[in-house]
């Protein structure tokens, strides 16, 4: 099968050529219904996921200004980055493994460029200005003002529909509470996050009322490392070439054997991308399996089995003959994900409440004091991660050290932080080595919450 370089260009015209428009047919069926529910699903979760919290945290936030984040309620800083980056890792994975088994259904079902672009400004589109036909029809003719009129409409509800997006996509950055001071306050009490939500309105709309499917087919990464993923088990949405073909009408007096395709075009018009799916696989598929609905629609008009377009594996398009049908990848795969999302949520729920940095004070060394011990000069600082109020002490884990604070701190306030300043002091008839390994705890409610390590250092005793 060969790629549709036609395709290709109808989505990036090379020099001098004119980018041809998409104008994608409104699309039904079994598949489209249930990309809805999926849709539908997901954007009800990122509406709604801001204004969620969890013990007065947010559900999820990713503050990357204040390098503060919250996940499940949980949260994260700098000193979590090891969970952060975890997390990160498995989102990766889940999508590499996804890919590798299913191809691009990430694309088309959940990617929320496709969602926005096709079950709310698409939508909204077919709404104002009617389906593929009456689109094109609008946009070739004269400008009369109920052209204008619905140009307007459009683009004014695109604009409003972005702006509520740039307001919850800071809300994911901010926070929610700091999202309301943004809107409520005065403006050059937030010059920055005012900007930000301008700057964010443009963006989206700029992508979803005109760069559209350029986003999936030129500027996003993910389908041009995708063919990597696949292998001869690997599902994509693909036309069944030795069914189909050869395609053409079909009339009761022409004996010319032919295929199941009737050539009516209807797969390439519901394509959101603009291609032809049974030009072979192709770089600008997202999945969406438009043309799978599409097709089965023909399919039952003329009395024909479905999936004439539909879920294929690479070693069936290709028609390789020692083919044969293994789920044990599949199994691993999903095995592997698992392990690292149990991980990932031991990882969350067991770190400790408190972050801690124990550092010998700089240019320190050991001081004898009057009654023979040896004191060395610590700085401490703390930073409450429990998502609440707690009180605390620290003390040496051994007992041959006991602790003199410079500073008594035994408070931290919620996400709050701390400086503190102690000696630890030891007798060098305990220390064997110049320097010893020791460690500090911190102790809430008489559990221990964080350990720390540190050297001691101190001549050797006799």
């Amino acid at each position: 099968m060969e790629t549709d370089v036609n395709s290709i260009d109808r989505v990036l015209p090379s020099k001098g050529k004119k980018r041809e428009w998409v104008y994608a047919k409104k699309p039904s069926g079994n598949f489209y219904n249930l990309r809805q529910w999926v849709g539908y699903g997901l954007l009800l979760f990122l509406f709604g996921a801001p204004f969620l919290k969890i013990g007065g945290n947010p559900f999820l936030m990713f503050n990357i200004i204040e390098r503060k984040f919250s996940i499940f309620g949980n949260i994260f800083f700098p000193q979590d980055l090891h969970i952060f980056v975890f997390g990160m890792l498995i989102i990766l994975v889940g999508i590499v493994l996804f890919t590798a088994i299913f191809g691009r259904v990430w694309c088309g079902w959940t990617c929320p460029q496709t969602i926005f672009m096709e079950l709310v400004f698409r939508r909204i589109e077919y709404w104002i200005e009617g389906d593929w036909t009456q689109q094109k029809k609008l946009n070739s003719g004269p400008n009369t003002d109920s052209r204008a009129i619905k140009k307007l409409l459009k683009h004014t509800i695109f604009l409003i529909i972005s702006f509520f997006i740039a307001n919850i996509f800071l809300a994911y950055i901010i926070g929610i509470d700091e999202l309301f001071k943004v809107i409520s306050d005065p403006i050059d009490q937030h010059t920055t996050g005012f900007i930000a939500i301008i700057i964010f309105t443009l963006l989206f709309y700029f992508v979803f009322a005109f760069v559209r499917e350029i986003v999936c087919t030129t500027i996003c990464p993910y389908g041009r490392f995708q063919g990597v993923l696949l292998d001869d088990q690997s599902l994509t949405v693909a036309y069944n070439e030795k069914r189909g073909e050869p395609r053409g009408k079909q009339r009761k007096d022409d004996d010319t054997p032919k295929g199941d395709c009737i050539d009516c075009g209807l797969c390439v018009h519901v394509c959101p991308t603009g291609i032809d799916i049974r030009n072979g696989i192709q770089l600008e598929c997202v999945n969406c399996t438009a043309c799978v609905d599409a097709c089965d629609t023909v399919m039952d008009k003329i009395g024909k089995p479905k999936r004439l377009i539909g879920f294929y594996s690479l070693g069936q398009v290709e028609g390789k003959k020692d083919f044969k049908k293994s789920k044990t990848r599949h199994y691993i795969y999903a095995v592997v994900l698992v392990i690292l999302t149990v991980g990932f949520v031991f990882m969350i729920f067991n770190r400790s409440l408190i972050g801690g940095s124990l550092l010998r004070a700089t240019g320190s060394t050991y001081q004898m004091r009057d009654d023979g011990t040896v004191s060395n000069l610590y700085n401490l600082e703390l930073l409450n991660k429990s998502g609440k109020d707690i009180s605390f002490e620290i003390e040496p884990q051994s007992d041959n050290f006991k602790i003199q604070l410079v500073n008594s701190i035994s408070n931290l306030e919620k996400d709050g932080a701390a400086k503190m300043s102690f000696f630890i002091i030891g007798n060098p008839k305990d220390v064997k080595k110049y320097k010893t390994d020791i460690k500090v705890l911190i102790k809430s409610d008489n559990k221990v919450i964080e350990t720390l390590k540190t050297t001691f250092i101190s001549p050797p005793g006799a």
